[in-house]
């Protein structure tokens, strides 16, 4: 579902798909309003408390893609907004805003400076995969690890990533596969059960050889979610805002680098698993 508080506004929700310049079809346009949580300018994201966007997703906290510089220096947070998402099957972006007043910060509850930082330790953990069997980071310490969070019932955004990264595991020369673990933690373990989290990495091709979906007691997977910054939050519908990070953790357990958000091709995280791998 990327100034806010914390218990779980996190959401970085992206998703996209669609050809370079300016004849995107209408229909990949969407109309819709919230109020802006937070603006990351680095990284070029903001992250919206929006209302549903019909067609799209439902009503949710989440992260935008902003590749326009000038558009997200027009935005800050607390801004009540009518803007227009862009969905490119890769992420979803925010291509135009117009700031309607200010709503203030109620209801904000999560921040993107909670994100655990680079050349930090990456915070340990013990959870269960896909087959029954226990996983701790420590167990892949030599190893270079790409970690990221996702549930099996997210309307777009986590399967967007997934296929992203199983693009990437596909793309690994084979020295470099054998290396690399892909780690994906489940933002919804009551209902994501090791079955579960099994069929869903099947169904989007993730060779489970190398790949770890990870579910838990909730109690130790929140301690988790703590641990790197993706707090999550349950709304009543059911969904769940959280932030969309992902996180290269080296063969010492530490984390190399981040990646916010879904604009980052796998060509670039290949690059950045080679620049550990020498």
């Amino acid at each position: 579902m990327s100034s806010s508080t914390r218990s779980g506004i996190l959401a970085v929700l992206l998703v996209s798909a669609v050809s370079a310049c300016g004849d995107r079809p209408a229909a990949n346009h969407y109309p819709a309003s919230g109020i802006v949580r937070e603006v990351l300018l680095e990284d070029h994201q903001v992250v919206i408390e929006h209302d549903e966007i019909e067609g799209l997703m439902p009503a949710m906290t989440m992260s935008f893609d902003v590749v326009d510089h000038d558009l997200l220096g027009r935005l800050s947070a607390g801004q009540a907004i009518d803007f227009t998402v862009e969905a490119t099957g890769k992420s979803y972006r925010v291509v135009e805003a117009t700031v309607k007043g200010e709503a203030g910060s109620a209801g904000s509850s999560g921040s993107f400076s909670e994100l655990a930082s680079a050349r930090d330790p990456a915070p340990d953990f013990e959870l269960t995969d896909q087959n029954g069997a226990k996983l701790a980071l420590a167990d892949l310490r030599g190893k270079l690890v790409l970690l990221d969070f996702i549930f099996t019932s997210c309307p777009g955004p986590c399967p967007m990533l997934t296929s992203a990264h199983v693009t990437l595991q596909r793309m690994l020369p084979p020295e470099l596969r054998a290396r690399t673990r892909f780690v994906s933690i489940s933002l919804d373990p009551v209902r994501d059960t090791p079955m579960a989290l099994r069929a869903y990495g099947l169904a989007r091709g993730a060779d489970l050889a190398g790949w770890s979906f990870l579910t838990g007691d909730p109690e130790a997977v929140a301690l988790v979610l703590k641990g790197y910054g993706v707090g999550t939050m349950r709304r009543p519908d059911g969904q769940i805002d959280h932030l969309v990070a992902t996180f290269l953790i080296d063969a010492e357990g530490k984390i190399a680098q981040r990646f916010i958000g879904l604009e980052h091709e796998p060509e670039a995280l290949l690059r950045a698993l080679e620049s550990l791998s020498g």
